[in-house]
């Protein structure tokens, strides 16, 4: 999460999207940032419970495959309105599952769900299989740039290594997109080591609602 929000802090200098794979290390559930942790703690059993940068609901890390995509003021996803960024990431998902050969669908419509909980019923462009939500996202607009924060949950046994190619294959193949590793400066792991200590592991932000 640290990181995450240290990446979108950046991008007004890096100046160039940024596409994070990542892992939980142990099961944890993660909370939209505007979600009251009281109705959080009840509504989950796993632990830690940690406070996303963007919205949405409770989103599971046990079994589940995460990443972020970071955007600059002035890119054309940053001046998307969320309905459409949403839908984006998750054509894009699709067609990285496609090229995996698993069929998969965009959400036409909401299904109500369990208040507060991610994967339980999903709301329009929410990526499906067989009806069954697969992949979910959370966003954060504001000057700095504009940070997505995905989880997926494979519906079939896959190598993740092979999603993760996947999923820069179809950027290439669809945007254009020439992929560069990013190098983590000092810079921005210092930022981000900030923010883990003063902030996403401290009590009375995860639990200041």
């Amino acid at each position: 999460m640290a990181l995450d929000e240290a990446l979108l802090e950046a991008m007004p200098r890096l100046q160039k999207p940024v596409l994070r794979f990542y892992g939980w290390t142990e099961p944890a559930a993660s909370f939209g940032y505007f979600q009251r942790y009281a109705e959080v703690e009840r509504a989950t059993l796993l632990r830690p419970l940690i406070r996303r940068p963007t919205g949405g609901g409770i989103v599971p890390h046990d079994k589940d495959w995460t990443y972020s995509l970071a955007f600059p003021p002035g890119h054309e996803w940053h001046s998307l309105k969320a309905e459409e960024s949403y839908r984006r990431i998750h054509e894009w998902l699709q067609a990285a599952f496609a090229q995996l050969k698993v069929v998969s669908e965009l959400a036409p419509a909401c299904k109500k769900s369990t208040p507060g909980e991610c994967f339980v019923g999903h709301v329009k462009f929410d990526l499906l299989w067989h009806g069954k939500k697969i992949a979910g996202a959370a966003q954060r607009r504001n000057k700095l740039g504009l940070l997505i924060q995905g989880s997926v949950q494979p519906p079939i046994p896959l190598a993740r290594t092979e999603w993760e190619k996947a999923m820069c294959e179809v950027a290439q193949r669809e945007f254009g997109i020439q992929w560069n590793e990013l190098v983590m400066g000092g810079e921005l792991n210092e930022r981000a080591g900030r923010l883990t200590r003063g902030k996403f592991s401290q009590d009375r932000f995860n639990q200041k609602r």
